[in-house]
């Protein structure tokens, strides 16, 4: 009989901007606190790529760049690259191809998905498949986004809330039992309303009217989405454990989309886990989308374990939501 083959995350990098915008700093720009944003969303700093003509691709293929170093991989050997983001360099070309070209990944077919905040869930299952099935053996998972970008800082709803960031992952077979386990992704259209950029699309492309309107940044209805994000992130998390037969004692780590920290908070006490086992940044670098998940394991890295269960949740735009169970596939090197 066969091995079963997973497909395991074998590395891990994140690239964060220079630049820090600090909750003072915001107090400057629009009517808000210290105080307001810290006690509703738990973020005190986030980073803001500066720089004429710099890109999401520039923060992709950062990361990207220190993964192949960290894994002694040649950028020859990626036969894919997948970007997850919100924020592409450009309507046409796609970020990923722009990434696999900056990197010199000459060998790699390269593709952006777009599931906003839930990105990084949806690309990392996605490319578990071209790995399990054997039809690739290196593929990289890319989240990246300049938020900063489709940020209208007059609008404090919004621009409290998001930064610049990027992370990626290399995915390998494994066939020790580590890796990708199981996922649950899911979405409801008619949430697009509350959570959505209203121009520069096909339905409403940019016109000077739309400029004008100030249209061609990110606009949140922020109680339909927070109620949202709360039952639906912490549903799929609980669904997972459920359908995988673990308690809560089984579970090493919950790695949440860092949105905001109450929806977190939701999430653990849905899951029964404590604070000790939530992989926790967004006080420093607040919302960075399809960013926020890759970031967390690079944070956490030298902490995990081989055989560690990992729950990876995320709720965004779209509406989007999920989660992915991952069995840990390396001990990290200190």
């Amino acid at each position: 009989m066969k091995e079963k083959k997973y497909a395991a995350i074998t590395g891990v990098q994140g690239y964060l901007p220079d630049y820090i915008l600090t909750n003072k700093e915001l107090e400057t720009i629009v009517d808000t606190t210290d105080e307001w944003i810290t006690t509703r969303t738990g973020i005190k700093e986030r980073r803001i790529l500066k720089g004429k003509g710099k890109a999401t691709s520039d923060m992709g293929a950062e990361a990207v760049r220190g993964l192949l170093k960290k894994t002694s991989t040649n950028p020859d050997e990626i036969d894919l690259i997948i970007c997850a983001t919100t924020t592409p360099d450009m309507m046409v070309a796609s970020t990923a191809c722009i990434i696999a070209d900056k990197v010199g990944a000459k060998n790699a077919f390269a593709y952006d998905l777009m599931a906003a905040c839930s990105g990084f869930l949806y690309a990392l299952s996605t490319a578990s498949k071209f790995i399990e099935t054997n039809t690739y053996k290196k593929v990289i998972v890319v989240g990246a986004d300049m938020m900063s970008s489709i940020i209208d800082y007059n609008d404090r709803a919004t621009c409290i809330i998001f930064g610049d960031g990027a992370g990626a992952v290399l995915l390998e077979e494994n066939l020790e039992g580590n890796g990708v386990q199981d996922a649950i992704l899911r979405s409801d259209g008619s949430g697009r309303e509350f959570l959505y950029m209203k121009a520069g699309g096909s339905s409403n492309p940019a016109t000077h009217k739309t400029v004008e309107n100030r249209e061609h940044y990110v606009f949140q209805d922020g109680q339909p989405v927070f109620k949202s994000a709360v039952k639906n992130m912490a549903d799929v998390s609980a669904e997972i454990m459920e359908k995988n037969n673990l308690d809560s004692s089984d579970i090493q780590w919950l790695v949440p989309h860092q949105a905001n920290k109450r929806i977190i908070d939701a999430t653990a006490r849905r899951m029964g886990i404590g604070n000790e086992k939530v992989m926790l940044n967004i006080e420093k670098y607040g919302n960075t989308t399809a960013g926020t998940i890759p970031l967390c394991l690079w944070d956490y890295e030298n902490k995990l374990k081989k055989g560690d269960n990992l729950v990876l949740a995320a709720f965004g735009g779209g509406f989007t939501w999920g989660s992915i169970f991952i069995k840990w596939a390396y001990d990290s090197k200190k």
